[in-house]
């Protein structure tokens, strides 16, 4: 069950999976409720099904650094349970989506880091089983893809603008 593409997410993230984020899923989703979120916390933050469905909105309040370590692990479990509608699996799509932010999300990525955050969409977008066709291929269609209509010509410059005109 796309063992060997989780695997190759986990090696390209490997770095950042050992880094302790600096705001977590809960912490983003209190930033959310405007409230401090506290640091992290190892029993409290411990990554699973059931802590990335309760904090799923938190996605959207990651800095670059907090979003690359749960990146591989949001991949890993939307793999998994690819076939199940589910929050958390929409907020990472929406995550990969543009606007990229300032400083970058996406365009922060490694050619390795891109090459199997594609084919974890590709996936998404095209397996039978996905419940996720329509947002991962929009995700494909807007960034990832090749000619994708809101990447940068130069990958380096993070202000978004239309290819097709």
């Amino acid at each position: 069950m796309n063992a060997p593409l989780s695997n190759r997410v986990l090696t390209a993230f490997s770095a950042d999976l050992q880094a302790a984020p600096r705001i977590t899923l809960r912490g983003g989703n209190a930033l959310d409720e405007y409230k401090v979120p506290e640091p992290f916390d190892p029993m409290l933050d411990a990554v699973s099904g059931d802590y990335f469905e309760r904090y799923w909105w938190g996605v959207a309040y990651l800095d670059t650094s907090s979003w690359r370590h749960y990146l591989p692990q949001l991949i890993d479990y939307s793999l998994r349970r690819r076939h199940e509608p589910g929050m958390a699996i929409e907020a990472l799509l929406t995550s990969l989506r543009p606007p990229d932010r300032e400083p970058p999300r996406l365009a922060a990525l490694s050619a390795t880091e891109e090459a199997v955050v594609c084919e974890f969409l590709e996936v998404m977008a095209f397996d039978e089983q996905s419940a996720h066709h329509a947002l991962a291929r929009t995700a494909l269609e807007e960034w990832w893809a090749p000619g994708a209509l809101y990447r940068p010509v130069n990958p380096k410059q993070s202000t978004v603008q239309p290819r097709r005109q």
